[in-house]
């Protein structure tokens, strides 16, 4: 058995869809890179909420919340459904929750770090006067 073969890649697929898939990858990034949007996908774990719910769980106006759900809703992260006047918003893919939990780990490890060589510097460098 060869351990060092490369993997082959699908038929049809090569670099162009690997970077295409790089790129959605950066949208789906891009979308998360604002604190509230972050919250939205950790309120909506549970299952669907309307607006009115999240802009109360969130402290958000309800003109900035539309604005935020509706870019999530474009880089296909949310779905809507309406009910009467209500709109109800739910995850498409529950696993981004899992994906902002894991990064929500790797900063935590950071910050003990971070911590860690802050409180060495300390101990070893006597404050200045």
């Amino acid at each position: 058995m060869n351990r060092n073969k490369e993997k082959k890649e699908a038929p049809g697929a090569g670099p162009q869809d690997s970077t295409k898939l790089w790129e959605l990858q950066a949208d789906i990034c891009q979308a998360l890179s604002n604190p509230k949007r972050l919250q939205i996908p950790h309120l909506l774990k549970g299952g669907e909420l309307s607006v009115g719910a999240m802009v109360r769980a969130l402290g958000l106006p309800k003109a900035n919340l539309s604005q935020h759900l509706s870019l999530l809703r474009q880089k296909g992260i949310l779905a809507s459904r309406r009910s009467g006047t209500t709109i109800f918003y739910r995850l498409t893919t529950p696993e981004i929750t899992q994906a902002c939990e894991i990064m929500r780990g790797v900063l935590r490890q950071v910050l003990n770090r971070q911590g860690s060589l802050s409180r060495n510097i300390q101990a070893v460098e006597p404050p200045e006067e």
